[in-house]
């Protein structure tokens, strides 16, 4: 169904006019007194010093940490002295800047900006035709790539879902590779193999010119996602890879609270951040100033189900992360918002990805990542992913917060129309009207009133006729030849890879 002019005005995609600091005019949410911020990151590090992390042994890492000074045992047990901890989080770069495919348009990731991306690794979309979930592939991949390449609040694109037929080493390769075909925006990466990331190094330091170039303006951003407290050698070589080429990495987990981390809120963050800590001490023995800081997710057991679950615990717990990395002056990397447990893009989907991300306007991420994940991360939705582009755009308006000024008090216009007037007919209200609202493709004017003549569809059904005209108007963003061929002389050697 085709929309009417009026509403096709009323959806623009058209980028938003400011994409600035989100700290400007309004606070961060700060749950902790800082006497608790202090002794949760002095717990933290007093458990790295006695009780330690696991750094599997035999890589490079084993050399580094011991001549740091570290206790490393037989069975990879790593004691991280209390000192070693605290230079590093002195030393470890605060911010990081990427950009896009052209090597324009620069995003800043540290403590003032947020910025939107859709992800991350689901393995399953929802089939067009049944709509029922299938294995993705890499045609999905694309497609998603596409759509996120065109929403305006859309700032850089992740992985969204894996080639499932191709899940080995050419396979999350070629996953890269995809990404560079179909947006121009900075990008987001993880792998399991170590000798992936150099050869996505390789090809993004092809598209700069060298790699002196790739360092001076990095492409992507790459995430490492080991266990909790347990670093496998193929997460320790990517993190000292990464420092080492002037690729910002963030090193997160995903804990959950009474299974793999304590139940507690206050024990599942500890744990969480002695993983966050030892990765940022690894990173630093590598690459001393380098970025490399930790972005582990905090999530709980929902005890009635043994599921992930429990917002409230979740909510609560990533306020307070976001507050101590805050503190240390670390920006927060994979915020929790724009996602659901749901198994699919229905009412409790809506609920969820609404409350998450809203709140993403207390917590200040300085990236959420997960936007249109569905099914406990296994199932993407671009239904979904639409939805969190345009809750983007209302966490955006109200981070401008309010100016307080003699024109916008209006206390001479109050006095000029008396307590019995009316503003409507004022040119203050003609000239103000739209400043603070937020241009909504699917609530605000385009919400089916009964008394307005939008037809009477109900949200699934709105952004099902968004999405048919997007698909509609979609084209690929032309990668430069040079810089294709390139790519794929580098993909070519790992062709035969079935690793």
């Amino acid at each position: 169904m085709r929309r009417a002019r009026s509403r096709r005005k009323t959806v623009s995609i058209e980028a938003p006019a400011s994409k600035g600091p989100h700290s400007r005019a309004t606070p961060a949410y700060a749950p902790l007194t800082q006497g608790q911020v202090d002794k949760i990151v002095d717990t933290t590090v007093e458990l790295l010093a006695t009780s330690g992390v696991v750094i599997e042994p035999g890589g490079e890492a084993d050399g580094l940490l011991r001549q740091a000074g570290c206790v490393l045992s037989d069975g990879g047990i790593v004691k991280i002295p209390e000192t070693v901890t605290r230079r590093a989080l002195a030393t470890a770069a605060r911010k990081t800047t990427l950009w896009d495919r052209n090597g324009e348009n620069p995003i800043s990731i540290d403590c003032e900006h947020t910025w939107f991306m859709p992800g991350m690794t689901c393995i399953a979309v929802y089939d067009a035709d049944s709509g029922e979930p299938r294995p993705s592939t890499r045609e999905d991949l694309a497609l998603i790539t596409l759509i996120a390449d065109k929403l305006p609040h859309v700032d850089g694109v992740c992985i969204a879902v894996k080639n499932v037929e191709q899940s080995n080493q050419f396979g999350e390769i070629d996953e890269f590779v995809c990404l560079m075909e179909n947006t121009t925006k900075p990008l987001e990466y993880l792998c399991e193999h170590p000798s992936s990331l150099v050869a996505v190094t390789e090809m993004a330091a092809a598209l700069r010119g060298s790699q002196d170039a790739l360092r001076k303006k990095p492409y992507f951003l790459h995430l490492v996602t080991p266990l909790p407290v347990n670093l496998a050698r193929i997460h320790s070589d990517q993190i000292i890879t990464a420092a080492r080429a002037g690729v910002p990495v963030g090193v997160g987990t995903l804990p959950i609270g009474g299974a793999s981390s304590p139940i507690t809120l206050a024990g599942c963050i500890t744990h969480a951040l002695m993983t966050d800590f030892a990765a940022v001490v690894l990173g630093q023995l590598a690459a001393e100033g380098s970025f490399c800081v930790g972005c582990s997710d905090v999530n709980f057991m929902e005890p009635a189900t043994g599921a992930i679950g429990s917002f409230s615990q979740t909510s609560v717990a990533d306020m307070a992360m976001c507050q101590i990395r805050r503190s240390l002056g670390f920006p927060s990397l994979t915020g929790i918002g724009g996602c659901s447990v749901a198994r699919r893009f229905n009412q409790d989907a809506v609920w969820e990805i609404s409350s998450n991300m809203t709140q993403m306007f207390y917590n200040r991420p300085a990236t959420i990542d997960y936007m249109g994940s569905l099914d406990q991360g296994l199932t993407y939705s671009l239904h979904a992913l639409l939805l969190c582009d345009d809750l983007a755009g209302l966490l955006r308006k109200m981070w401008q917060g309010l100016e307080v000024s003699a024109d916008q008090m209006a206390a001479d216009l109050i006095r000029e129309v008396g307590p019995s007037g009316n503003f409507l007919a004022r040119q203050h209200t003609v000239d103000n009207c739209r400043t603070q609202v937020w241009n909504s493709r699917y609530f605000g004017p385009n919400i089916p009133l009964s008394n307005a003549g939008a037809p009477d569809q109900d949200l699934l059904e709105r952004i099902g006729d968004d999405l048919k005209m997007m698909l509609a108007e979609l084209e690929q963003p032309v990668l430069p030849s040079k810089t294709k061929a390139a790519v794929t002389a580098i993909l070519n050697n790992y062709r035969d890879l079935v690793v």
